[in-house]
Formats: C-alpha cells, sequence, structure tokens
C-alpha cells in the first residue's frame, strides 16, 4: 500500500502541469478575461497544493493557508465580475 507523502508527491506532478498550463494561459490570454480565468486556476491549484502539503507534512498550517488563498480568491473574482459589469455598461 502506498503511504500518503508518496501519494501527495506522485499527484504533484498533474498539479504542477496544470501550474504551467495555467501561466501560460495567463501570459499569451487573448483577452483580460482569459487572463483572469487563468488566475482564479492558478489560485485554485496553488489550494491544491496546499492540500497535498497537509496531507504530506501532516500540518494543519496548510489548510488555514488554503482557506486565505480561497476567500482572496472568491473576493477577486467578485469584484473582476463587478467590474466587467460596469464596463459592459458604459458601452
Amino acid at each position: 500500500m502506498i503511504d500518503l507523502p508518496t501519494l501527495a508527491n506522485i499527484l504533484a506532478v498533474p498539479l504542477a502541469m496544470a501550474l504551467l498550463l495555467a501561466g501560460w494561459r495567463m501570459v499569451s490570454g487573448p483577452s483580460f478575461a482569459d487572463r483572469f480565468i487563468a488566475l482564479d486556476m492558478l489560485t485554485a491549484i496553488a489550494v491544491g497544493f496546499a492540500a497535498l502539503a497537509t496531507v504530506a507534512t501532516g500540518r494543519g498550517a496548510f489548510l488555514d493557508i488554503a482557506l486565505g488563498i480561497s476567500l482572496i480568491n472568491f473576493v477577486a473574482t467578485a469584484a473582476f465580475a463587478v467590474f466587467l459589469e460596469r464596463k459592459r455598461r458604459q458601452k
């Protein structure tokens, strides 16, 4: 049977690939909305890495970090939606 730290290390590989792809989309995204969605994906991947760090080390502090990242991401997404709505109304 596989132990949890080894499983966390194995699962970090697909997360790292997703991180690279989201970073590429953030750099090369054709529109501002694409770049912001890529940033949203990057924060979700960061939460995944924090969860894997919790599993690998057994420290619950990484879950607090994941919660903080999630809350900041939610507020940023809501603010961006308001920004896009105001921009659409001005046209």
